[in-house]
C-alpha cells in the first residue's frame, strides 16, 4: 500500500469553507437534505461546501469525482459564467465532473435533479429507490433533467 499524501487544498478556501456551510441558499439546502441520506441508501457519502484546490464547491462526492454545483440568478451574469468556466475547467484538469442545476430547477424538478446525479453515479442499478424527501404537492411526478 502507498503513502498517502496530504491533500492541498488552499487554507483560505478551508476557512471560506466553514463560514459558506452557515450560509446555504433554499436550493442548497433543499438538495443537501437528500444528498445527506445518500450515504444511507447508496452508500456514498456527500460532503457540503467542500474546499478544493482555491475553490469550494457547493457539494462534492470524492470517490465518484463529482462536484455539484446549485447555481442562482448572478451565475448567468458574463463574469461570473467566465469564472465559474475558469473553475468547471481547472476542476476537469484534476479529474473531476462538474453538474450543474439552477435554484429554479432544484424546485421545479427536484426529482429530476436527483435522477441525473444518480444517473452520473451509476449507483441505482439492481437497487429500489429510496423515499422522497420532497414535500411538494405534486409529489415530485416532474420528469424534468436539469
Amino acid at each position: 500500500m502507498g503513502v498517502l499524501m496530504p491533500t492541498e487544498i488552499d487554507p483560505a478556501a478551508i476557512s471560506r469553507a466553514r463560514k459558506l456551510r452557515h450560509a446555504m441558499t433554499d436550493g442548497e439546502r433543499k438538495l443537501w437534505a437528500e444528498l445527506r441520506q445518500f450515504r444511507r441508501w447508496y452508500g456514498v457519502h456527500v460532503r457540503r461546501r467542500a474546499p478544493i484546490g482555491a475553490y469550494v464547491v457547493d457539494f462534492m462526492i470524492h470517490a465518484h469525482r463529482l462536484a455539484i454545483e446549485v447555481d442562482g440568478q448572478h451565475h448567468f451574469e458574463p463574469e461570473r459564467l467566465c469564472r465559474d468556466k475558469k473553475r468547471d475547467d481547472w476542476l476537469a484538469s484534476q479529474g473531476y465532473r462538474v453538474l450543474r442545476s439552477n435554484t429554479g430547477e432544484i424546485f421545479e424538478s427536484f426529482d429530476g435533479c436527483i435522477e441525473q446525479i444518480l444517473c452520473e453515479l451509476d449507483v441505482t442499478a439492481g437497487r429500489p429507490a429510496p423515499p422522497t424527501l420532497d414535500p411538494s404537492p405534486q409529489g415530485g411526478e416532474e420528469e424534468g433533467r436539469c
